[in-house]
């Protein structure tokens, strides 16, 4: 008899090709699917609440899988986080939960969050943690812009080329942009995210922040669903997924 377990998971994705397994390099499930396969001797693939890119970490990144083993949550975390040692991937909690749970459908909210350092020196401690931008930014601008983005629209503009999502109608619940100090955070909340859509916002903010775009600039990008009318998309590394609501 298999029990369903719950993961939440905390990750730097500097050094992984993303989430999803791939043939191209190290990819953060392979990671703990191999840690589970360590102390259990199973194979098996786990699914994740949203798939991140390469360079895109977690702080609250979700999962869920079946075990036969007979374990209990509290050990099956010590597990994990000692067969993951000393990869950037630590097992924040672990949680039994029934069997038609699952991280990527049973998920109503989805929280990211994307860091700017907004200094002229280079990062030092967050290097590879959050975009640098030498230019000063206007954090007042980009979130009255922010709010042109808020509620149900056709996201094209922000879409990735390749994205796989059978519409490109989402609702963005929530999109903030503030200072606090040298850095800019900038949070996005909704039920689920179009491939790059989050990062496309960002760098078309940044646009609006240097003052080279206006707000009416970005409502005029996103009514004209054109991906060639998009800013740019921020790099991965400022971006973060914070935490996802069930």
């Amino acid at each position: 008899m298999t029990q369903r377990f719950k993961i939440i998971v905390e990750y730097d994705g500097g050094n992984f090709v993303g989430w999803q397994a791939q043939e191209n390099g190290p990819s953060v499930q392979v990671e703990i699917e191999d840690a589970i396969h360590a102390f259990s001797g199973e194979r098996m693939r786990i699914i994740a609440a949203g798939r991140t890119d390469a360079g895109v970490h977690a702080r609250g990144q979700v999962s869920h899988f079946d075990l036969e083993k007979e374990i209990t949550a509290d050990k099956l975390q010590a597990a994990l986080n000692a067969h993951l040692r000393p990869q950037p991937i630590s097992i924040l909690s672990v949680e039994l939960v029934p069997d038609d749970f699952s991280a990527r459908f049973s998920a109503t909210k989805r929280h990211y969050l994307y860091r700017i350092l907004n200094r002229r020196a280079p990062p030092a401690l967050n290097k590879g943690r959050a975009w640098h931008v030498a230019a000063p930014l206007d954090a007042g601008a980009m979130n009255e812009a922010a709010k042109r983005l808020i509620g149900r629209h056709d996201f094209t503009t922000f879409r990735a080329a390749g994205c796989q999502a059978k519409s490109p109608e989402k609702t963005l619940d929530a999109l903030t942009v503030e200072r606090d100090g040298e850095e800019i955070l900038i949070r996005a909340s909704a039920q689920s995210f179009l491939h790059n859509q989050v990062r496309s916002m960002v760098g078309t903010l940044k646009l609006v922040g240097e003052g080279k775009w206006s707000a009416d600039d970005v409502t005029d990008a996103l009514e004209a669903r054109d991906r060639a009318r998009v800013g740019f998309n921020a790099p991965p590394e400022g971006l973060y997924l914070m935490k996802v609501d069930y």
